[in-house]
């Protein structure tokens, strides 16, 4: 093992790390240095960072660009976002590491079969709800997908086993998901098995630092990219480079557009859009205070109702400044399986440490501006989150069957 990382291990008070160290074979051992020369020893700064945040802002409503208004200006927002389109300038990127343990299902989220007569998987109508537009502009649009540790190869092997559902696999790119070490709270970093570090997800908003690390961003650049469409694979019916979304944003001169729904009711659980000292800012729905939640403008309507739906536009260059400046990690407590020093497994059933995650939310205040666009929510708003119930496999079916998509 190389002095330097032994002497890391000795600074931030982690030898316990090597307590299996001397058990493991040849190939064993080159692995887990890996993993050590790659760790990001700068979440043990964010404590400090946390406790010195001072909390929101001043929080205001935003106005977004409404149904009515889109529709009155389509034509031109149409023609703006197609040439930025036919010109190579717009990408999709799409978030897809998460597995579908919550709908009963053991694979990868995307790989998830909606259909009911015939086959339709997530990554398959996401691929169609794309290719609407590569056939409206002629363009094939390049398509990003990050993926994770634990999904990877089994989404890259689904998506060549199916063709790709008729996309252009030349213009279909996969990235791994940058991961955070997960630590104790007397801040000892944990190990899943004995020769592996307990590793998580570094949250929706290590999607651009990934993609620049797997050096996407470059690629990107090179194809002459200058907007990247963000969006989850959860929400089968969402538009993607959506030529009208592209040219609201470049139309309005702002450097980011956020899709929203307006909130069914005003305790939906949804991130709201709004300002926070002046800036966009996403609020999430624990944090509303009632005032807020039911505060409404002399029409009645509530002025804090717009919800994001995890479809965002963004101009490259200024989510470049964003990673000079260094997001925000957040610390968020867990349940973390892991193995102690004896070796004894240990499978915690309240939280038991720490794990780190960066937030899409964070880098949207961290931008000048932010277009809200409304959508239309039985339209572009099918999320598949849970078995039964609320935002299920029967209401994103619903949605579908209202849309005249055939599964």
């Amino acid at each position: 093992m190389k002095q330097e990382t032994k002497q890391l291990l000795e600074q931030y008070g982690q030898t316990h790390l090597l307590s299996f160290y001397d058990q493991m074979k040849d190939h064993q051992k080159l692995d887990f240095e890996r993993q050590l020369d790659t760790l990001d020893w700068s979440v043990f700064d964010c404590f400090d960072e946390n406790s010195s945040q001072d909390g929101k802002g001043i929080i205001s409503p935003i106005d977004a660009l409404s149904i009515a208004d889109i529709e009155a200006n389509r034509d031109t927002y149409v023609r703006i976002g197609l040439e930025a389109v036919k010109a190579g300038k717009v990408g999709a990127l799409l978030l897809a590491g998460g597995q579908g343990t919550r709908l009963g299902f053991g694979g990868p989220k995307g790989s998830f079969n909606i259909g009911v007569t015939k086959e339709l998987y997530l990554f398959e109508q996401l691929l169609k709800n794309t290719m609407d537009v590569v056939k409206e502009s002629g363009t094939w649009i390049p398509f990003f997908i990050m993926t994770s540790d634990k999904n990877h190869e089994e989404t890259v092997g689904f998506l060549k086993e199916h063709n790709y559902f008729g996309y252009n696999p030349d213009y279909i790119f996969f990235f791994t998901q940058d991961m955070a070490p997960c630590m104790d709270y007397e801040k000892k970093l944990l190990m899943e098995t004995k020769e592996q570090l307990a590793f998580s997800p570094n949250g929706n908003g290590g999607w651009f630092t990934s993609f620049a690390n797997a050096g996407l961003l470059k690629k990107a650049k090179e194809m002459g990219v200058e907007w990247l469409n963000c969006f989850s694979v959860d929400n089968v019916l969402q538009r993607i480079a959506d030529p009208c979304f592209v040219g609201a944003v470049i139309s309005a001169g702002c450097v980011s557009g956020a899709k929203v729904v307006r909130k069914a009711d005003p305790n939906e659980r949804v991130g709201v859009l709004c300002l926070e000292d002046g800036k966009p800012s996403i609020i999430e729905y624990y944090e509303m205070t009632p005032e807020m939640t039911y505060s409404q403008n002399n029409r009645g309507e509530y002025l804090y109702c717009f919800g994001v739906i995890l479809n965002y536009l963004f101009r490259i260059d200024q989510l470049e400044e964003i990673m000079e400046k260094r997001l925000s990690t957040h610390v968020v407590e867990k349940k973390i399986p892991y193995v102690d020093p004896d070796g004894t497994e240990h499978h915690p059933e309240k939280p038991n440490g720490y794990k780190f995650e960066k937030l899409i939310l964070d880098m949207i205040h961290m931008l000048e501006n932010c277009l809200a666009y409304e959508v239309d929510r039985e339209k572009e708003f099918a999320p598949v989150k849970n078995k039964e119930g609320v935002d299920s496999i029967d209401t994103a079916r619903e949605l579908l069957r209202k849309n005249g998509i055939e599964f």
